[in-house]
């Protein structure tokens, strides 16, 4: 897919009461594949560098809390920063489980409770590492007219894409958790294996 090529489009939005503070819910879909993503934006005026958060949707850990993971607190921390925030946004990308899916996610799951890292258990599977696609992001974020941000984030290679994608990253924030016992090994194979900017682990 060629990086210019356009492959979202804008469907519907409405304001909507949080307790992180009223944004506006945008919701973009794609033109191929029909997947549905979500933008959660603050304020009026995107001149300046926008905080923003570019967040990979996760059922297990946004919705059902689970521990293996740090997603639902980052969710948290992101919507509370921004919430304070004059202006930002949070872009919900619907790729599940780094871009292999809820299914598969959940196999990657059952081959991590026989030793394999989350690393080992996508390869395992066929998949890479990490086959998310942060150009989708930088569509919505070009269709918004923001072209600099501030971005809340851990990860190196979404950064990268970004830029890529004609996207200027003033600044990346890091939104680090504190670990859990459930999730250690987990943050530890990011930073070790994917060069994710963690401390804690």
């Amino acid at each position: 897919m060629k990086r210019s090529e356009n492959t979202i489009v804008k469907v519907a939005s409405v304001k909507l009461p949080t307790s992180f503070g009223t944004f506006k819910v945008i919701i973009f879909k794609g033109i191929k594949d029909k997947l549905e993503h979500v933008v959660l934006l603050k304020g009026e005026n995107f001149k300046n560098p926008v905080l923003t958060r570019i967040h990979s949707s996760c059922l297990t850990g946004d919705v059902f809390s689970s521990l293996k993971c740090d997603c639902r607190d980052q969710l948290a921390a992101s919507l509370t920063k921004i919430g304070k925030s004059k202006n930002g946004l949070l872009i919900y990308l619907n790729q599940e489980g780094r871009g292999i899916g809820l299914i598969n996610k959940i196999k990657a799951y059952a081959l991590q409770e026989k030793g394999y890292d989350t690393v080992a258990a996508n390869e395992q599977l066929g998949f890479a590492a990490d086959t998310r696609n942060y150009n989708i992001a930088a569509q919505i974020l070009k269709d918004l007219n923001i072209d600099h941000i501030l971005l809340l984030t851990n990860n190196p290679d979404k950064v990268t894409q970004l830029k890529q994608s004609g996207i200027t990253v003033v600044k990346a924030i890091p939104l680090e958790i504190t670990p859990n016992n459930k999730n250690r090994s987990y943050l530890k194979t990011k930073k070790d294996r994917l060069g994710h900017k963690l401390s804690l682990v």
